[in-house]
């Protein structure tokens, strides 16, 4: 999988047939923030245009801009699995939190 990041933000990508260009949005917050462009170099130049007017118009209504992810996240599992991650971390001498994030880590490296 591609992917664009610019000041923190991740943009989401298609292509439309229809309108014969590539469309993308900011992934992962609510506010829905739009752009397109017709090669790679347009599609990349909108993307960070449109993230720098998403900060720019929240500035001027003196509002929040909406974080893409916080770095917290909260998992419901198996007691099972969850015994056995912590104390494979333990065996690793690293804190679940470190060991889940090598592992997710090595997932996402891999492809998955």
């Amino acid at each position: 999988m591609n992917v664009m990041n610019y000041k923190g933000y991740s943009a989401r990508l298609e292509y439309s047939d229809q309108d014969a260009c590539f469309v993308g949005h900011i992934a992962g917050i609510r506010d829905i923030v739009g752009f397109h462009g017709e090669s790679v170099a347009e599609l990349k130049l909108a993307f960070q245009l449109a993230v720098d007017d998403y900060l720019a118009t929240c500035e001027r209504l003196q509002k929040t801009p909406q974080r893409p992810y916080s770095g917290k996240i909260m998992l419901r599992i198996d007691p099972g699995v969850h015994a056995q991650a912590a104390m494979q971390a333990e065996a690793e001498g690293k804190s679940l939190n470190a060991w889940a994030q090598e592992t997710l880590q090595r997932a996402i490296t891999a492809g998955l």
